[in-house]
């Protein structure tokens, strides 16, 4: 049996703003898109999940609202801010240059 990688620390901010970009979404949902974009590879659990989400809140790069999901409970959506979107793409251009660097050392080795 194959285990499943762990999420890189200081990542998972970076894909929640990313799975954000898209659409307003509840976090059950968010984790089930991050679960299945990435080929259910990588698995977003609650205890991480929601005070990501809140640290996300409190830096204001989301914001929040209750509303009734599809099934008809009630859920907070979090929608990506104009700040959330600049931090977004901070994180991405961090995120390309480490794999840049990571890709170096291992073709170096």
């Amino acid at each position: 049996m194959t285990k499943k990688p762990e999420l890189l620390q200081g990542t998972l901010d970076m894909l929640i703003l990313n799975t954000l970009k898209r659409a307003p979404l509840h976090g059950y949902a968010i984790a089930q898109s991050i679960k299945r974009l990435s080929g259910d590879v990588l698995t977003v659990e609650e205890g991480s999940l929601y005070p990501a989400l809140q640290r996300l809140l409190v830096r204001g790069w989301v914001k929040a609202q209750w509303k009734l999901t599809e099934t008809n409970r009630k859920a907070r959506y979090y929608t990506l801010t104009t700040a959330g979107r600049k931090q977004l793409g901070n994180e991405l251009s961090q995120f390309e240059a480490m794999v840049a660097a990571i890709g170096r050392v291992l073709q170096n080795a």
